[in-house]
């Protein structure tokens, strides 16, 4: 039994041996790249939030209800449609004021509404914050403009190329260092940027004294990792 068991033993080591010898190594180079593509923003987002204090926490939120109904109208007539008009928060808090003898004093009751705005026509977002202060009037505060890009499906097959090339080029390098030919990809994968984040953006007055956000351009960015055969 010892002597069959050691034959079989040993058959079987060659029989992996051979699987090991035929099976060849793969033989590849890795490398990662970025692809980038500088875009101008298309779509301007507004951040606004109305506000009104007063005696009760009743009057305070019906204060800020006209106020909102007034920055509402004011986004309509400038060409906003109202799916692009959404409200994040609402909140309606007591206000105190503190002094050393008192202590914390009841004053009355501050409410709030806040929105977020999206502007298609970007050029046109200087008229629509300006829109909104006159209207709304010191019921309203602008928290951001923000400038980006609506859909960025184009931008990003064009950094999609550039990163591509840019691998391709570093494992051509990565080859001739090492004496060896470039074969086909064989793997790759994507990871994007991130959201897009303006390289300039701003808002300022004209010399007429219209408001002008400034949509400056950004950078769409995706990032790969490859690998190359090689012979």
């Amino acid at each position: 039994m010892f002597k069959k068991f050691g034959v079989v033993g040993l058959a079987t080591l060659l029989l992996f041996t051979g699987a090991a010898t035929a099976v060849g190594v793969e033989r590849y180079v890795s490398v990662s790249a970025t692809g980038s593509i500088k875009v101008s923003p298309d779509t301007v987002r507004i951040n606004a939030t109305t506000y009104s204090s007063a005696a009760s926490s009743k009057l305070a939120l019906s204060q800020t209800a006209s106020a909102s109904e007034k920055l509402r109208a004011s986004l309509l007539a400038n060409g906003i449609n109202k799916i692009y008009i959404k409200s994040n928060t609402i909140s309606v808090a007591p206000e105190y004021n503190y002094t050393q003898d008192k202590g914390s004093v009841l004053i009355g009751y501050k409410a709030t509404q806040s929105f977020e705005v999206v502007v298609r026509k970007a050029n046109n977002a200087g008229a629509v914050v300006d829109g909104a202060v006159n209207a709304v009037g010191e019921n309203l505060t602008i928290d951001g403009v923000t400038p980006f890009i609506f859909d960025s499906t184009k931008a990003s097959a064009a950094a999609r190329i550039d990163a591509v090339k840019r691998a391709k080029v570093k494992a051509n390098a990565y080859a001739r260092l090492l004496g060896v030919t470039l074969g086909k990809i064989i793997y790759l994968d994507e990871s994007n940027g991130g959201t897009p984040v303006p390289i300039m953006m701003g808002a300022a007055k004209s010399d007429s004294g219209a408001t002008v956000v400034d949509l400056g351009q950004q950078e769409v960015v995706v990032n790969i990792v490859t690998r190359w055969s090689i012979n």
